[in-house]
């Protein structure tokens, strides 16, 4: 399969829909996913074009790591989550929805089922409230 530059992340990275940063350099952006599984669900997701883990060139792959390592500190920091899930999918029948590699940061708490994935869409309010959280935690 081919990377297709009109997929919603590359969409997101042109500024043609919007998305609830709470993180941005040189190499990678991330951002809250709009159908969280948990409180705190971020996504992280590179600024070069790859379809998934095998696509990506070593380089990007690394900073895209270090990039979701970074955050998914700041995520533990905001919530306070008794776990962290760091995942990736690779094609469908992986679970993978959107064709353009990145990293899902899922916050897991004792007692609280995690959601499934891509299902309901979140309260905007609470996505903005949620990304100023890990923002917060990030300059601090």
């Amino acid at each position: 399969m081919t990377y297709d530059p009109n997929n919603i992340f590359a969409k997101i990275l042109r500024g043609e829909i919007p998305a609830f940063k709470v993180h941005e350099d040189e190499h990678t952006l991330a951002f809250m996913d709009v159908m969280p599984q948990s409180e705190g669900h971020t996504l992280v997701i590179p600024k070069t074009a790859a379809r998934n883990f095998f696509d990506i060139d070593p380089q990007s792959l690394g900073r895209l790591i270090q990039s979701t390592q970074h955050v998914a500190k700041a995520v533990r920091t905001a919530f306070q989550p008794d776990g962290v899930r760091i995942i990736q999918f690779n094609e469908p029948a992986a679970g993978q929805t959107v064709f353009h590699i990145h990293f899902h940061i899922v916050p897991c708490y004792e007692g609280r089922e995690i959601k499934g994935h891509a299902r309901d869409m979140a309260d905007k309010a609470v996505l903005a409230e949620h990304a100023e959280r890990i923002r917060q935690a990030l300059a601090g």
